[in-house]
């Protein structure tokens, strides 16, 4: 009875440890209305997020003047002048547009270089997001805090910039236009960027440069934030990642340095209409405070000239502080670790209080816990997916009741644990089973400080097991609570990843949370291996799964608040004169059966020449579709010239109709040279060769409807064919459909082209050849050498 309690008293303060860790993570309560004015109020800083967010305001759209009027206006309440920087920029991923950047600049006593605070004020195109968090919360952050600053006459050596950038949906474009051709990107010494990928949760540092970070990380632990929440693994798997923010362009372009905060949880609503005020979580907005307000006292006041270095620094955070160290100790660090861990291992066996056949045995239930778990959860989810097929369309990867999966797998884990490890180990073999994965965790270590070394903190929770194993060996004793006690720094490394994982790259990494948790059973083998009736903990762990994943099937439908994302467009091609409604979804639902019918086609002919996502996602189904009386777009050639070897060609197209978006591509084996989208290079352009990754040639988002005039140059001996698909996002609104709004429980898909009119029509113009020598069955002279194939080519 005795060693129950025991075993239930150790459980209990395991549970809350890691409750604690999770507390700390971030504030449990925001700002309150009374908070005086000399104080950063998350209060005062959501009236701005409601007034930014009461409409969609992506680029193009009519609310988005509204809220560079609005952004202007609070700027100069707060006694500064301000600059709209207008620019068109052609990115890195070929996207047109022209940006409107809202620039302040707070004058410093002595600055040599200045401290820039950035966030972007367009929202998501496609799925007409509202933008409260992503990133109306970025622009109330910074308003606030700098109205907070300056209410209190805060002393500021350096100059402080403010920039609220345009067109960061659509490439970072306005970003890339401020650090390329702003005079004042020149004296930036450190950027302060503000984002969210998600409505909830704690705000995440992460420290971006192009060479090392040891200055960045040494000042952030200088400013002394409070609930830091961030390590240097995450951004070695951020760098993975198809992800960018506006720091990537002033990195990029102008070689400076920054940090990026953002919150990610409640992913799902990540560029969705759901990103509303009504879903925006105050807490998240306190934690983004509770970076600025410090960093931009330290910061403002503090030498920016020397940030740069080729010295880089590990870092984790830790619930009351933040550690970092160089990566020159990593090798050393794990040097010492195995020339103790042996130590101390043939020391044990030396006084016989280690059994050299249990060591050995360690590795049965270590490795069968992390094999069953693996294929247990692997499999698990697989099967979830199959009986939940509609979880296929939500691209974020992370459903509405994602949570409770994380905690079934989880406690599944550690069931299988639990159970496995019931055959092998008593209180009287523990400590030799310990050995195993204490060896195998500095094996991960040399891995990691090879291939992934911002993860090379993972050593610290071994030296800790070390001296727990040092402890006993030393008096062949064992005391629990200093078991727990050290098993305290692993806990507050390696559990918080068991949830960051799926929550920042989708369930598909459950996998991955659930070999995580092995791993800190393994190491808590001091604490857990000497519990009574581990087969009962088991089947309590086990009970507690079952029930989570109970909960998850009853939350597994959809409402208003959580939707389940369609997709629906109208496509026309002038080309075949063929109509079609198509849609991106995997699982049909009654609003998209309406127009693509019970039974409906594969939509894989529709995929080329096409807008993708950064999912791969492509038309799934189509179905024929009425006529509608949609205007084409025309094509004026203002030259085609031979000049040398290349033909010179100026092209313009015009839509004929209201549109927010113009695809052009072009046969990926025909290259262009001096490539120029209304006067404008691309902003990595190096050379005379227009680099693309596909058959997309550009993408253009217009103001005002403006066309789009190309000039480039091809081979003289090339022909010219090229496809244009112009986009307006009025499906639902244009008076020829007649298409109701969504149920409640459906939202616009995001990060797909969606609701939409689209019209394809392509352009063939053949190199100069003599008329007589054309095939006249299958080829039309429209007017001099301007040239179109009957079948499907059109050109005017």
């Amino acid at each position: 009875m005795k060693k129950n309690y025991t075993s239930l008293l150790s459980a209990l303060l395991i549970t809350g440890i890691i409750a604690f860790i999770f507390y700390r993570m971030m504030p449990s309560e925001s700002s309150k209305e009374n908070v005086p004015l000399s104080e950063f109020s998350t209060v005062r800083a959501l009236k701005h997020i409601k007034t930014i967010s009461k409409e969609p305001h992506y680029v193009g759209s009519s609310y988005h003047q509204n809220v560079v009027s609005y952004l202007d206006t609070e700027l100069k309440k707060l006694g500064l002048e301000t600059e709209i920087q207008k620019s068109a920029v052609l990115s890195k991923w070929n996207n047109l547009v022209e940006t409107q950047n809202i620039i302040t600049r707070i004058k410093g006593s002595d600055s040599s270089k200045a401290l820039l605070l950035l966030t972007h004020y367009d929202s998501a195109p496609h799925s007409k997001s509202y933008g409260a968090s992503d990133d109306a919360n970025g622009l109330a952050v910074i308003l606030e805090g700098i109205r907070t600053f300056l209410h209190n006459n805060s002393p500021n050596k350096n100059d402080i910039i403010i920039v609220f950038s345009d067109a960061e949906e659509l490439g970072l474009n306005g970003a890339y236009a401020f650090a390329s051709e702003h005079p004042w990107a020149k004296n930036v010494g450190l950027v302060l960027n503000f984002e969210a990928r998600g409505t909830k949760g704690p705000s995440m540092m992460l420290a971006e440069t192009n060479g090392g970070n040891a200055n960045l990380i040494k000042g952030f632990a200088e400013a002394n934030p409070d609930y830091t929440l961030s390590n240097s693994l995450m951004y070695s798997i951020y760098k993975m990642l198809p992800n960018d923010t506006d720091l990537t362009a002033f990195r990029e372009t102008a070689d400076i340095p920054g940090f990026n905060f953002a919150f990610i949880d409640d992913h799902f609503d990540y560029h969705t209409v759901q990103d509303n005020f009504e879903n925006f979580t105050p807490e998240s907005l306190e934690h983004q405070a509770t970076y600025l307000m410090p960093l931009l006292t330290h910061f403002s006041n503090a030498d920016l000239r020397n940030l740069k270095t080729n010295e880089d620094h590990i870092y984790f955070s830790i619930p009351f502080g933040f550690i970092h160290y160089p990566f020159s100790w990593n090798l050393p660090l794990l040097i010492v670790a195995y020339v103790l861990f042996f130590g101390v291992v043939i020391l044990g066996l030396g006084k016989h209080v280690l059994d050299f056949k249990d060591v050995l045995k360690g590795f049965i239930p270590l490795f069968g816990s992390l094999l069953i778990s693996g294929i247990v959860v692997f499999f698990g989810w697989k099967m979830i997916q199959s009986l939940y097929p509609e979880y296929q369309d939500m691209l974020h990867g992370f459903t509405y009741n994602g949570h409770s999966y994380i905690l079934a797998f989880v406690f599944i884990s550690i069931a299988i644990c639990f159970w496995i490890y019931s055959k092998f180990v008593n209180s009287k073999t523990t400590v030799s089973f310990f050995v195993a994965p204490l060896f195998f965790w500095l094996i991960i270590n040399i891995v990691v400080i090879v291939y992934l070394e911002g993860a090379s903190f993972f050593i610290v929770p071994a030296y800790f097991g070390i001296f727990s194993l040092g402890k006993f060996v030393y008096n062949n004793k064992s005391n629990l609570l200093l078991n727990i006690a050290l098993s305290i720094p692993m806990l507050v490394i390696l559990v918080p990843f068991i949830q960051l994982f799926p929550i920042g790259l989708g369930l598909k990494m459950l996998t991955g949370s659930a070999l995580f948790v092995v791993f800190v059973f393994s190491l808590l083998i001091p604490v857990f291996g000497a519990f009574s009736n581990k087969k009962v903990w088991g089947w309590l762990f086990f009970v507690l799964a079952f029930a989570f994943l109970i909960k998850a099937h009853f939350t597994s439908g959809f409402e208003k608040g959580k939707a389940k994302p369609n997709s629906l467009l109208y496509i026309a091609d002038a080309n075949s004169h063929k109509y079609y409604w198509a849609t991106y979804d995997k699982v049909l639902d009654p609003w998209t059966k309406k127009y693509l019918g019970e039974s409906p086609k594969s939509g894989d002919n529709l995929n080329k020449n096409t807008v993708s996502s950064k999912y791969n996602s492509g038309f799934s189904y189509a179905a024929e579709a009425p006529r509608k009386n949609i205007s084409e777009p025309t094509f004026t050639f203002l030259r085609d010239t031979i000049i040398g070897n290349y033909r010179s060609v100026t092209l313009q197209i015009n839509p004929n109709r209201n549109m927010n978006r113009m695809d052009v591509f072009a046969d990926e084996k025909l290259k262009f040279h001096n490539m120029k989208a209304n006067g404008i290079i691309a902003i990595n352009q190096k050379g005379s060769f227009y680099k693309r990754k596909d058959s997309r040639l550009l993408n253009y988002y217009p103001i005002d409807n403006k066309p789009l005039t190309l000039s480039f140059q091809i081979s003289k001996e090339a022909d010219l064919e090229m496809e244009v698909m112009i986009s307006a996002f009025d499906l639902l609104e244009n008076s020829m459909f007649s298409i109701p709004n969504r149920p409640d429980e459906f939202i616009p898909m995001p990060f797909v082209l969606n609701d939409a009119i689209v019209v394809k029509k392509k352009i063939f113009k053949a190199k100069p050849i003599e008329k007589q020598n054309l095939d006249s069955e299958n080829y039309e002279v429209i007017k001099d050498s301007i040239i179109i194939k009957k079948d499907s080519l059109e050109a005017n």
